[in-house]
C-alpha cells in the first residue's frame, strides 16, 4: 500500500514548473508512516539535545516570571516604571501582544478551514496550542497591573462586597468576556480536534501510565463513522463560530483606546488596523516557532517550504496593510485640522519616541516587503529572521500607541519620560519563558501534527483512483483472511463465553464502503465502521441520519444571547443603575459586545459537548477494544463491527455475511471474562 501512496519527492523544496503546486505532504508517506513519524516524536525516549536546552532557558525564565510576580503582589506597581502622566505601560504592551500573537492560531484552523484550504492541515494543530499559550499569557496581566492579585474579583459579573455590579458599559469589562470567550471557544477547538489523535497514542502506548493518559484523555475514541459524522460538524460550527472572535477579539481590544477621547487614541481606524496587526504578529510567530520545530523533530515532510512560503504571503498581505493603516493616521491627523492630534503623529516620528516609532516602521514596513521575492520565501533561515524582526516589530507597534500617547498628554508641565525598570525588561523576557516552556512540553508530550486531517487530504482517501487496484488485491487478501481468523477462532473456541460481536478488517476505502453497503443491506440496525479519518460517501453507504447538533446549537446560542441581554439590563438598569454622562439607563447599542461574546460561549459549549453526548463520550470501554487488531484503527486499517445485540445477529449467518465482503480479517470478538480488566486499546489475548 505504501507503494500506491507516493506524494512527491523527499526534497524539501517545491517544485520548478509554476503551473504545479507543491505537494502537501513531502515523501513516500501512508497512514501508517504518517501515524509512526508524528507518533514517534511523542514516543521516542528522549527528545532532541536542542529541546533541553530551549526547555531549560525557557523555564528558568518563566520561573523568574512567577518570582517577580509574588515581588509586585508584595510591594506593589512601584516596581515597574510606570509615573504620571504613564500609567499604562509594559503591562498592557505585553497584555495587546500576546492577545495578537494568539490570532493566527484561530485563522489558521477556522477561517482557511472554511475556505478549504488543504495546505493548514500540516500547521494547524502547533498554531492551535500557540493560541492557547498567548491567550495564557495575555490573561496574566489584566490582574497583575492592578498590583493587588485580589482585585479582578471585581471584574467577574456578580456584585461586590458593596453590592455594586460591575458597569457592563466599559470596554475594559467588554474585554474580559471577549478574551474569555476567545480562550474558551479555541481550547475547546484545539481539544475537540486532538482526540482522534489522542487515540492514536493511547493504541500505541507501551506503559501504563501512558496508556491510563491518553486513554482518558481519548474519552473513548474508536474512530466510529456516526462520531465521525458529527464530529466534522461540530468541527464546523466551531470553526464558523470562532471566525467572527478573530475580528472581534482585537477589535474589543482596540476599543480600550479608541473610546477614550485621547489624541492618538480616539480613532475608527483602530479596529481593523488591530486585527490586521494580530494576524500580521501571530503568524510571524507561528513561522518563527515552526521552522526549529520541524527540524528539530523531523518533520519536514509535513510542515513543508509550501506551508513557510503560503504563511509568508498572508505576512506580506497583512503588513502591507498594517503599514497602509500607519499612512492613515497621519493623513487624518493632518486632514482633521485637529492641532493637538498633529502634534501627537509629528511627536511620535520626531520627538523622544522617535527611536521606537521608526524600528516599528523598519519591522512591519519595510522587512516584509522582502516577502516579495520567491528566493526569500523559499529559504528557511531567512523566513526564521524576518519572522523574528516582525514580532519584534509588532511589540514596539503596541509601544509606541499606548507610551508615546500618555507621556505627552494635554498638559504640557505633567509630560514625562517614561523609562523601563529591571521589573519591567525581565517580566517581559518571563511572559516569552511561559510562552516556550508551554510550546515545548505540547511539543513533547501531544501530536505537534494533525494526523487525521493530514490522512484526510492523501490521495488514498476516498476518491482515489487507486482503489480499483487494491481491489484486485482482494482474492490474496481473503485468503490470508481466512487463515488468520482460524487461527483467531482456535484461540478463543471453547472458552464458554458469549460473543460481544463480529469485526471485519479492510484495508482500503473502497472495501470498506462496498462492505458497509452489504451490511445495510443485510438488514442490521446495531452496527459501524471504523475508519482512521472521516471517510466520505461511508455515510450514503450507511444511511446514516443526519445530526440534531445544529438545533442544539441554535439553542445555546439563544440561551447565551437572552443571558447577556437579561444581565445587562437587569444589573446596570434595574439593580443598581449608573448614571454616566447623563446617558439612559438601558442602551442596546451599548450591550452588544458582552451580548455577541455570550452567545457565541454559549454555542460553541453546546457544540462541543453536544458531539461528545451524541455520540455516548466519554465511554472508556467498549467491546470492540478487545479485539486483536482493533488499535489499527487509529492508524492505517479500516474496520465494520456488527453488535451480537442486534435482532439479525447470528454467529454463522452474520461470519458468512462479513467473509462475502473484501476484508482482510475476520474476528469473534468474546465477552471479557469477570476477572479481566480491560481499557482503550487493550487486546484479548486469552
Amino acid at each position: 500500500m505504501r507503494g500506491l501512496a507516493v506524494l512527491g519527492t523527499s526534497s524539501d523544496i517545491t517544485l520548478d514548473d509554476p503551473t504545479r503546486r507543491a505537494p502537501l505532504v513531502l515523501g513516500e508517506h501512508d497512514t501508517t508512516s504518517v501515524t509512526d513519524t508524528v507518533c514517534g516524536v511523542v514516543e521516542r525516549p528522549k527528545p532532541p539535545r536542542a529541546w533541553y536546552v530551549a526547555f531549560a532557558i525557557s523555564s528558568t525564565l518563566a520561573t523568574s516570571f512567577l518570582v517577580l510576580q509574588g515581588y509586585l503582589f508584595g510591594v506593589g506597581v512601584g516596581v515597574w516604571g510606570l509615573q504620571n502622566p504613564v500609567g499604562w505601560a509594559f503591562d498592557i504592551i505585553n497584555f495587546v501582544f500576546w492577545v495578537g500573537i494568539g490570532h493566527a492560531g484561530t485563522l489558521i484552523s477556522a477561517i482557511l478551514f472554511l475556505f478549504r484550504q488543504k495546505w493548514r492541515t500540516g500547521i494547524n494543530r502547533a498554531a492551535e496550542a500557540m493560541t492557547i499559550f498567548a491567550v495564557i499569557c495575555a490573561l496574566i496581566y489584566p490582574g497583575i497591573h492592578l498590583g493587588r492579585w485580589w482585585m479582578p474579583f471585581y471584574l467577574l459579573p456578580y456584585p461586590n462586597a458593596m453590592q455594586v455590579w460591575p458597569n457592563f458599559r466599559s470596554p475594559l469589562l467588554w474585554d474580559v468576556f471577549a478574551v474569555g470567550t476567545y480562550f474558551t471557544v479555541s481550547l475547546l477547538f484545539w481539544y475537540m480536534g486532538m482526540v482522534p489523535d489522542l487515540a492514536s497514542l493511547r493504541d500505541r502506548a507501551t506503559t501504563k501510565v501512558r496508556k491510563i493518559a491518553y486513554g482518558i484523555a481519548a474519552l473513548g475514541w474508536r474512530g466510529s463513522h456516526r462520531h465521525w459524522h458529527r464530529y466534522e460538524r461540530a468541527y464546523l460550527i466551531l470553526a464558523a463560530l470562532a471566525t467572527p472572535l478573530v475580528l472581534s477579539v482585537h477589535s474589543v481590544v482596540s476599543f480600550d483606546f479608541a473610546v477614550s477621547i485621547l489624541p492618538g487614541w480616539h480613532s475608527t481606524i483602530f479596529p481593523p488596523y488591530f486585527v490586521a496587526g494580530a494576524i500580521f504578529s501571530g503568524f510571524a510567530m507561528v513561522a518563527t516557532l515552526l521552522i526549529p520545530a520541524r527540524e528539530w523533530f523531523g518533520l519536514k515532510d509535513f510542515i513543508t517550504l509550501r506551508h513557510l512560503e503560503n504563511m509568508c504571503k498572508i505576512i506580506l498581505a497583512t503588513g502591507s496593510m498594517v503599514g497602509y493603516a500607519y499612512g492613515v493616521e497621519f493623513f487624518i491627523a493632518w486632514y482633521s485640522g485637529n492641532a493637538i492630534e498633529q502634534f501627537t503623529f509629528l511627536n511620535r516620528a520626531l520627538g523622544p519616541y522617535a527611536w521606537a516609532y521608526w524600528i516599528m516602521v523598519v519591522c512591519n514596513v519595510v522587512v516584509p516587503q522582502a516577502f516579495w521575492l520567491k528566493r526569500v520565501r523559499t529559504n528557511v533561515w531567512m523566513i526564521w529572521i524576518l519572522c523574528a524582526f516582525v514580532n519584534v516589530g509588532m511589540w514596539f507597534e503596541r509601544f509606541v500607541i499606548i507610551v508615546t500617547s500618555l507621556a505627552n498628554d494635554f498638559l504640557p508641565s505633567s509630560w514625562g519620560y517614561f523609562t523601563p525598570t529591571w521589573v519591567d525588561l525581565c517580566m517581559l523576557a518571563g511572559s516569552f519563558g511561559i510562552f516556550l516552556s508551554l510550546f515545548l512540553l505540547f511539543c513533547r508530550f501531544l501530536p505537534m501534527v494533525a494526523m487525521a486531517e493530514v490522512k484526510s487530504v492523501m490521495p488514498h482517501a476516498p476518491g482515489y483512483h487507486g482503489a480499483d487496484e487494491e481491489h484486485a488485491l482482494g482474492d490474496v487478501r481473503k485468503a490470508a483472511g481466512e487463515s488468520q481468523e482460524s487461527e483467531i477462532e482456535r484461540t478463543n473456541a471453547g472458552n464458554g463465553r458469549a460473543p460481544s460481536g463480529l469485526l471485519a478488517e479492510f484495508e482500503s476505502p473502497a472495501d470498506l464502503i462496498r462492505a458497509a453497503e452489504q451490511v445495510r443491506q443485510a438488514g442490521y440496525r446495531h452496527w459501524d465502521a471504523h475508519t482512521p479519518y472521516p471517510v466520505h460517501g461511508l455515510g450514503r453507504a450507511m444511511a446514516v441520519k443526519d445530526t440534531a447538533l445544529g438545533w442544539i446549537v441554535l439553542a445555546g446560542g439563544i440561551v447565551g444571547c437572552f443571558s447577556g441581554l437579561v444581565l445587562q439590563w437587569w444589573t446596570n438598569a434595574v439593580d443598581y443603575p449608573v448614571v454616566i454622562s447623563g446617558k439612559p439607563f438601558w442602551s442596546l447599542p451599548a450591550n452588544i459586545p458582552i451580548t455577541f461574546e455570550l452567545t457565541v460561549l454559549f454555542s460553541a459549549i453546546a457544540a462541543f459537548v453536544g458531539m461528545f453526548v451524541l455520540n455516548g463520550l466519554p465511554k472508556l470501554h467498549h467491546w470492540v477494544f478487545e479485539a486483536e487488531h482493533f488499535q489499527r484503527v487509529t492508524s492505517d486499517r479500516y474496520f465494520i463491527s456488527i453488535e451480537s445485540s442486534d435482532p439479525k445477529f447470528d454467529l454463522a449467518e452474520s461470519r458468512a455475511l462479513l467473509a462475502s465482503t473484501n476484508s482482510v480479517r475476520n474476528e469473534i470478538v468474546w465477552e471479557p471474562e469477570e476477572s479481566s480488566v480491560s481499557g482503550p486499546g487493550s487486546g484479548n489475548h486469552s
